[in-house]
């Protein structure tokens, strides 16, 4: 009599339905708050060096205007010494703006954040005042208040810090204004985008089950 072979039970699939996260771009803010600085000293540091270079230079040719060397070992060592001119200013031009300019991002993130614990506590209904209910702020909370309204209020901010800071008149610092604004509300929207199309919910915090 022919053995009749067992039957395979079907294999048990689970299929887990994705994480929605309520961090901006996928990330914590300190991995968010890391990244940015390093980026912004980073541009700064290219940026800086590039037009701190060629401040270099000029200012080494109007030094040396009077005394041009007059033979071709002279006019080597002229460009050798203004190559290293050169150099060292762009460096040192390059180490300032960069550590500038990562400052002033590092401000605009940390008002991103303080506006969304802000917004999270006076929709959970606790007072401003009260240091003690902030740390009972849940990150459902914030990840109710995470949009582009928080990143419009950081541009904001920090475009008045930035006038404060130069001391602009009030015209200047209307326009800066307005370019924080812009700034704020170009890259809040971008950060809303993206997290709409990976499948999360702007302003709302939500866990989705697994399934068995």
């Amino acid at each position: 009599m022919p053995s009749v072979p067992p039957t395979l039970a079907p294999a048990k699939t689970t299929s887990v339905l994705p994480r929605r996260s309520s961090d901006r771009l996928s990330m914590s803010f300190e991995q968010r708050l890391t990244l940015s600085t390093i980026s912004g000293f980073l541009c700064g540091l290219i940026l800086g060096s590039s037009h701190g270079g060629k401040l270099a230079g000029l200012r080494f040719r109007a030094e040396n205007a009077h005394r041009l060397p007059t033979s071709s070992t002279g006019w080597y060592l002229y460009h050798k010494s203004k190559n290293y001119y050169r150099m060292r200013g762009g460096l040192r031009e390059g180490v300032r703006k960069g550590t500038m300019l990562a400052a002033w991002v590092a401000v605009f993130f940390v008002c991103e954040e303080s506006a969304d614990v802000f917004r999270a506590t006076l929709r959970a209904g606790r007072s401003v005042g009260n240091l003690d209910e902030l740390g009972e702020v849940g990150e459902e909370d914030i990840g109710r208040s995470r949009d582009f309204v928080s990143t419009v209020c950081a541009g904001l901010g920090t475009s008045g810090l930035w006038s404060l800071w130069n001391k602009f008149p009030l015209p200047t610092a209307a326009r800066t204004a307005k370019m924080g604004l812009a700034v704020g509300l170009g890259y809040g929207l971008t950060q809303d985008a993206l997290a709409l199309l990976k499948g999360q919910r702007v302003g709302l915090t939500t866990t989705m089950p697994k399934a068995s």
